[in-house]
């Protein structure tokens, strides 16, 4: 049976870089820490719970100006809290579009 990282279209990247998001069709911009990266989605932890299908316009800012920031539209595959960390929750996002 293959390992569940294997079944994947793309590599996951293991990063902790600040992120920004807000929830589409909304301005109240809400802080984040995207925890791992891949060419189709991100997983990031949040305070607070997101419904699974909200579409999200997020931005990552990773604190090197080696790397440049990314701006994309995520939708929502699942948010749970995360273990031992009171009002976190790992958010699953799948990526629906890249802005230039």
């Amino acid at each position: 049976m293959l390992e569940m990282s294997e079944k994947r279209d793309y590599p996951r990247m293991e990063i902790e870089c600040p992120a920004s998001f807000t929830v589409q069709g909304e301005n109240t911009r809400t802080g984040a820490i995207v925890k791992n990266l891949s060419g189709g989605g991100v997983l990031m932890w949040i305070e607070g719970h997101v419904e699974p299908g909200t579409q999200l316009n997020l931005e990552v800012s990773p604190p090197s100006t080696i790397t440049p920031s990314m701006h994309a539209r995520m939708k929502v595959l699942r948010c749970t809290p995360v273990d031992g960390a009171q009002g976190q929750f790992a958010v699953a996002c799948i990526m629906e579009k890249i802005f230039d």
